[in-house]
């Protein structure tokens, strides 16, 4: 079957490609591995992920995304031809139309360099569309109504706070907090605690194994090993769930504030509708336990997690792609 349409969640921590008619067929870390001095491309997505901190002085593990916005053009374009020769296969004859995620605040600039560095990977057309918009239709919130509806992206990257309303983003806030700056407060805080060093991977792991955003009355722990700071020697410790609540709680009251501010500048109709309705939380670091139980209790709002949360903008892009005649003419920025 010739692949014509490919929607690209192009996330900061990772990128996951959706095919109409065989739903998603890509989930890697948005990562290159690069030989330098060349800069060379060596590996994408997840066999450039497992160099990282394993890697020899001449190959560098590289994020060509940074809080959600190219970083870096030409890494960009090798792995977005990557990722769409991956989903179109060898023999693919026609040129496919691309659907691709960016942050809500993108800049014209910096969405011209997304379009260029996909139309010159392959693309016949590629079409930007802002995430929140994309995260909205995957948890199944309908955009094309009047009533107002809030969702809160937590991406790797950056998290992304919108009401929407009539098929446009009425109201936002981005903030440069989100799964990546978990991961780098559970390093701070057990090298601040403990003296000992670890990984982002060994952060994340202890993340997703017993991570929670609110402490409870019964710890889960987690085994980690890292480098003691002062012998210099490997060592083996127990973190525990809520030390991880400890640790994260800065990061999520951040984001709370980021939400308080949407309500601040969202009209009171809408805020109605929000606090009839509740918070759609999505994205890859709303998998965090219970944290719709810690924005319900700051905020005195409702928040619900959105299903397979992690995929919602992926599907988003997929449910455009299936009607890319119809969000053309409202959603869709095309060259």
């Amino acid at each position: 079957m010739f692949v014509r349409k490919i929607g690209i969640d192009l996330g900061t921590t990772n990128t996951v490609v959706f095919v109409p008619g065989r739903g998603f067929i890509i989930d890697e870390p948005t990562i290159v591995a690069l030989t330098l001095p060349e800069n060379s491309v060596l590996a994408v997505g997840k066999e450039a992920k497992e160099m990282i901190g394993r890697t020899p002085g001449d190959i560098v593990a590289y994020r060509p995304l940074k809080d959600g916005v190219v970083a870096d053009y030409y890494i960009t374009r090798a792995m977005l031809k990557y990722f769409s020769q991956k989903a179109v296969g060898r023999w693919n004859i026609f040129k496919p139309d691309l659907v691709i995620s960016a942050p809500a605040g993108i800049t014209t600039t910096e969405k011209r360099a997304i379009i260029n560095a996909a139309l010159e990977a392959g693309a016949k057309n590629a079409y930007i569309v802002r995430e929140p918009l994309l995260a909205a239709l995957g948890a199944g919130i309908t955009i094309n109504s009047s009533s107002g509806n809030m969702i809160v992206n937590i991406g790797g990257g950056t998290s992304e706070v919108a009401v929407i309303s009539l098929g446009g983003i009425v109201c936002w806030s981005s903030l440069r907090t989100a799964g990546n700056h978990f991961d780098a407060a559970i390093i701070d805080y057990v090298k601040k605690k403990y003296s000992v060093s670890i990984g982002e991977q060994t952060a994340e792991a202890a993340k997703i194994a017993v991570g929670t955003a609110i402490p409870t009355k019964t710890k889960v722990e987690f085994q980690i090993r890292g480098r003691d700071l002062i012998s210099g020697l490997p060592k083996d410790l127990t973190i525990s769930s809520n030390e991880i609540a400890e640790a994260l709680n800065p990061l999520l009251m951040d984001i709370a504030a980021s939400i308080q501010s949407v309500f601040n500048e969202t009209p009171p109709e809408l805020v109605a509708d929000v606090m009839e309705k509740g918070i759609i939380l999505s994205g890859g670091s709303a998998g965090l336990r219970n944290i719709g139980e810690f924005f319900k209790r700051l905020l005195g709002v409702p928040a619900y997690v959105a299903e397979e949360s992690i995929l919602c903008v992926a599907k988003g892009s997929g449910i455009i792609l299936e009607h890319l005649d119809v969000y053309k003419r409202t959603l869709l920025s095309k060259k």
